[in-house]
Formats: C-alpha cells, sequence, structure tokens
C-alpha cells in the first residue's frame, strides 16, 4: 500500500473516530442539560447566602440568618417557577408572546415591581395569622418563620413539578399557621382570619371566572358575532383598552404604589377613570389605521388585540411583584429584623437586600423553571386567543379591585386561573347554545353523536381537578410541613 493510501486510510480512520466523539460530547450535553437550570438556581442560592454574610452587620457570623437567606432564596426561585406562570401563560397560550418573550419581560417587570414599588413594611406574622404574644420568644420565632419558609417553599416546589399552579400568599399562610400552632397550639391561630383566606379559595376563581366570562360575552356579542367585525371593532377595541387601562391604573395606584404613596379606593377610581379615557381617545385614531385593509374575520381581530395584551401582561408582572415579593421575603425579614435586634414586633421595615433577593429570585425562577407552568396556564387547560387572554388580564384587576372595596382576601393565583377556567367554560356553554339554536346544523354536527359531543369538552377536567386539589390542600399541607420542620429546629441544642 502507498503512502498516499495509508495517509488517506489514517484520515478516514480519523473522522471515523472524531465523529464517535462528537456523537459522545452530543450525548453528554443532552444528558446533563436537565442539570444545567438546577445548577444555576444553586450558584444563586450560594451567592445570596455569601451576600447575606457581608450585608448582615458584624463578626462573628450570624448562620441563622444565612441559613434563612438560603431558604428566602430557594423561596423567591419556586415563586418565578409557579406564580408568575398567571401572569404571563395567557399571553404565550394566545401567541401573543413567545415564551422568551414572555420570561424577558416578565422578569424586566417583576423586578421593577419589586424594587421600584414594592411594599416596605410587612406583617411577621403574616397578616395576623398568629398571635404574636404567643411566639414572644425570639428563638421560638425565628425557628417558627424559619419552617414557614422552608414548608412554603417545598410545598411551592411540589405543585410545580406535578404542574399545579398555587397561591403563594396561601403558601406562606399555611406555613406560619402550622409553625404557630406547633410552637403554642390551637389558641395561638386567628382563626376568623384563616375562615376568611379559606372563603377566598372560593371567592377568587370564582369571582377571577365570571368576569372573565363577562367580558368574553361582550366581546363575542359586541364585536366576533356581527356581520362587518372590523367596523364593530373600530368601535369597541379602544373601549375595551380604556377599560384596560383605567382598571389596571386603578389597581396600580390602590396597590402597587404603596411605597411612593398611599391612595385610598375613591381617589385611586378617580385617577384610574381619568387615565381609562384619555387611553381610549388616543386609540381611536391608532386602532383604526391599524384596522385599515383587514379582512372581515375572526383572525384579523387578533392582531388588534395583540399589543393591548401584551401591555396588560407586562403590568399584571409589575403589580405582582410589587405586592407578592414582600409576601415571599416576609418571613425572611422578619429573622433578620429578630436577629439583628433580639426582639419580636408586629411590622417591620424590609431591607433592600432582602427585596433584591426576592426579586432576582423570582426572575431567575421565572427564567429556569418557569415555562411548564406557562404552558399549562396558557395552553393545557383551554385553547386561548388574544381576545380570550385579554378577558383574563381585564379580569385580575377588575376582581382585585372588587375585593379590596369588598375588603375580601383574594389570590392572584386563584384569580388569573379562575379567569382560564371562566373563558374556557364560557366558551362551552356559548357553543352548546348556538348549537342549539341553529337551525340547519352543520354536516359534521349531525355526524357526532350527543354522548360524544358531551365528552369533547373544552376544558380539560384532568387539569381542572388536580388544580383543585392543589388549592384545596395547600394551606393545611403547608401547615403540617411547617409543624414538622418547627419542631425539628426547635429540638436543636441552643
Amino acid at each position: 500500500m502507498s503512502d498516499t493510501q495509508n495517509d488517506a486510510k489514517h484520515l478516514e480512520t480519523l473522522d471515523r473516530d472524531l465523529q464517535r466523539f462528537s456523537h459522545l460530547e452530543t450525548a453528554t450535553q443532552y444528558v446533563a442539560r436537565p442539570m444545567v437550570a438546577p445548577g444555576i438556581a444553586l450558584a444563586f442560592i450560594v451567592v445570596t447566602a455569601l451576600a447575606a454574610a457581608v450585608f448582615f452587620g458584624e463578626f462573628p457570623i450570624n448562620f441563622v440568618v444565612i441559613a434563612a437567606t438560603v431558604f428566602g432564596a430557594y423561596m423567591a426561585l419556586n415563586i418565578g417557577a409557579n406564580d408568575v406562570a398567571n401572569n404571563m401563560g395567557p399571553a404565550v397560550g394566545a401567541n401573543a408572546l413567545t415564551l422568551g418573550g414572555a420570561i424577558t419581560i416578565a422578569a424586566i417587570f417583576e423586578t421593577l415591581g419589586a424594587l421600584l414599588a414594592g411594599g416596605d413594611v410587612v406583617s411577621t406574622i403574616s397578616s395576623g395569622i398568629i398571635d404574636p404574644v404567643t411566639v414572644a420568644d425570639t428563638q421560638v420565632f425565628i425557628w417558627a418563620m424559619m419552617a414557614a419558609l422552608i414548608s412554603a417553599a417545598l410545598w411551592i416546589n411540589l405543585a410545580t413539578w406535578i404542574g399545579a399552579p398555587v397561591s403563594t400568599t396561601h403558601s406562606v399562610v399555611g406555613g406560619v399557621m402550622g409553625a404557630g400552632i406547633a410552637a403554642a397550639g390551637l389558641a395561638a391561630v386567628n382563626w376568623s382570619t384563616m375562615s376568611a383566606i379559606a372563603a377566598s379559595w372560593v371567592i377568587s376563581p370564582v369571582l377571577g371566572g365570571v368576569i372573565a366570562a363577562l367580558f368574553l360575552a361582550l366581546i363575542k356579542s359586541r364585536i366576533i358575532y356581527r356581520e362587518d367585525k372590523i367596523a364593530a371593532a373600530r368601535r369597541w377595541v379602544p373601549i375595551l383598552i380604556g377599560i384596560m387601562v383605567g382598571a389596571f391604573a386603578t389597581y396600580l395606584a390602590m396597590k402597587g404604589l404603596k411605597r411612593v404613596v398611599k391612595i385610598d379606593l375613591g381617589t385611586a377610581v378617580t385617577i384610574g377613570l381619568m387615565m381609562g379615557v384619555i387611553s381610549w381617545l388616543v386609540t381611536i385614531p391608532l386602532i383604526k389605521r391599524q384596522s385599515q385593509g383587514l379582512e372581515n374575520r375572526n383572525k384579523s381581530l387578533k392582531v388588534l388585540f395583540g399589543a393591548p395584551l401584551v401591555i396588560s401582561a407586562a403590568l399584571l408582572s409589575f403589580a405582582h411583584g410589587a405586592n407578592d415579593v414582600a409576601n415571599a421575603v416576609g418571613p425572611l425579614a422578619a429573622i433578620v429584623h429578630a436577629a439583628e435586634f433580639g426582639s419580636v414586633t408586629e411590622q417591620v421595615s424590609i431591607p433592600l437586600w432582602v427585596m433584591i433577593v426576592g426579586a432576582f429570585g423570582i426572575s431567575f425562577g421565572l427564567f429556569l423553571f418557569g415555562p411548564k407552568l406557562i404552558r399549562m396556564v396558557g395552553s393545557q387547560i383551554t385553547k386561548l386567543n388574544p381576545m380570550r387572554a385579554y378577558c383574563v388580564a381585564l379580569s385580575a384587576a377588575f376582581t382585585v379591585i372588587v375585593a379590596s372595596w369588598l375588603g375580601l382576601p383574594v389570590s392572584s393565583t386563584h384569580i388569573a386561573v379562575g379567569g382560564v377556567f371562566g373563558v374556557g367554560f364560557f366558551r362551552e356553554w356559548d357553543a352548546e347554545r348556538r348549537l342549539r339554536n341553529n337551525k340547519v346544523a352543520k354536516p359534521l354536527e349531525l355526524r357526532i353523536a350527543p354522548e360524544e359531543r358531551r365528552r369533547r369538552k373544552l376544558v380539560r377536567r384532568s387539569h381542572f381537578m388536580t388544580i383543585i386539589a392543589a388549592w384545596v390542600i395547600t394551606v393545611p399541607a403547608a401547615a403540617l410541613v411547617s409543624a414538622l420542620v418547627f419542631l425539628a429546629l426547635n429540638s436543636l441544642p441552643a
């Protein structure tokens, strides 16, 4: 064999071996990919622990605060993975936003809401769930808050894993209640407050679902079922945008700007009305221009609702960051205060570095683990388009305003998911109503037996039952885990 043939044979063997190495590297990357997100999350938790050691006081290092910071960061990651999906899921399911775009917008506006408008004062006993007198001992109080933080984070993590959006606030409440009972017995719990929270399990989703269904009925009757859909849209879309802006202006004025200025409900509604009218007048020519040349069909309507839906999702994220981050880091702030001053108080200020842990933790959790729940809320419960998703966003803002006016405790998670269910169930009812009222049925409908038609539901019942079950057991499950964790922590040597 000549030297040329030997060289060719050697190169062929080398190429074959390198290709095998290439396949090996591809396989390694495939196997390692699921570990990337947990690895980044672990790195974030380690960085926050180091930051706590730097920002919290003098030597010797307070390891209790560092441990609480670790669990606070873990809690924030889980909130990002679970809770934020409710704001972005409908927009992604309606194809108004890509998954990457939704995550980017949510991360930015959640962080801005937390840092610019986040509440700087939080009740250390989580809104009066347990009597502070019963946990006046500083060490017992620290262990109770630590147990609440750990149990809430573990429960939200489990719920995310099974694909159920649950309430962050209810998880924390359950954790505090369980630790309080373990520390001081059943008498420590404020049962009237707990009754109101239990009532919100029903009130939040039902109110959210009804309001979303009413808006969808309005859009269908005034726009979708009209002969000239584009002309109807030119009249009604600016009105709906004005309603959205007015609702969110009221919502943010009342709930999201506490740190800047305290505004009562009447003033907030006045601000909302003014902003709504201005938005309505401004968007009339914009919608008229955007609708030029559109065909008279439902697909064209999606174009007109796309941008307002994206804006509403961003505003929901800002408001969520302003309100729920404080709930997430409340137990951590309480532990930091108790460790620093050696006393238990009803109200504590949240240090800036604690708010940063919460804000960035939520953003990291959303980026790393959020897509699963975003897809669940956006497309796996019922099929959403921009009009239906817009109704869900409007429902979220309106339900919070109505609940605040009535003095009812509600969950933003339950409202948003309830809105998705409301839209889906309304579609089922409307489809059956139109079929019954239709004198000449379509050929396909004639071929489908009534039993088969009843089986083909527009809302997936399996997801419905999973989510409802998760909601019902959130508080007792978090309470049980918290009680066990507290007993374990309290048994540690001093």
